[in-house]
């Protein structure tokens, strides 16, 4: 028997993992939930027809911080960074990571562009956030998407290789049009 297709959410310790899964499954697509050090083979038995990358409470910069095989890339889905998971990717693919002056945590506005992640979102939107580090420097090919007063590279993506990330946390209520970003 065929494994159904599903939205796999990579766990990197994040306290709103289940949240995601849940807001998924409420847009009527299965989902389900693997750590991130699940092997590259596990990921590809379960089918995903794309990957998120939770949050967590780690810091790329720390030595030891939680990592992903790098292969999810090469499997042709599209994959979207949350909070640690932006950071994550923004790392793994040659970008820079630094400790932001000023955490964010709670509601912030955040100026969108016209990008393919907010379609028909407000170009000033809320939405909740909760980091303490930023990306500094975009990946070769990445576009930044959105920004707020103490975050200038909110959200950024690479359509072309179907890379989607935001810093900010698009599965809780507090996110304006946060069930229409996933």
């Amino acid at each position: 028997m065929e494994a159904p297709q599903c939205i796999l959410i990579l766990d990197f310790g994040g306290q709103y993992t289940q949240l995601i899964a849940r807001r998924v499954r409420e847009r009527g697509v299965y989902s389900c939930v693997l750590p991130c050090s699940a092997q590259l083979a596990d990921i590809r038995a379960v089918q995903p027809m794309g990957i998120i990358f939770s949050g967590g409470p780690a810091s790329v910069l720390d030595e030891g911080a939680p990592r992903v095989d790098e292969g999810v890339f090469e499997l042709g889905v599209p994959v979207l960074g949350i909070c640690y998971g932006m950071q994550l990717i923004n790392d793994l693919c040659g970008g820079r990571v630094e400790s932001a002056e000023v955490r964010e945590y709670g509601h912030t506005m955040l100026c969108v562009t016209d990008s393919a992640l907010f379609k028909g979102v407000q170009p000033e939107t809320a939405v909740f956030m909760n980091h303490g580090d930023r990306v500094s420097v975009l990946p070769k090919g990445f576009t930044a998407d959105a920004s707020t007063a103490n975050c200038p590279i909110a959200a950024f993506s690479d359509v072309a290789r179907g890379l989607y990330c935001v810093q900010f946390h698009p599965e809780v209520t507090h996110t304006a049009f946060g069930q229409q970003m996933l």
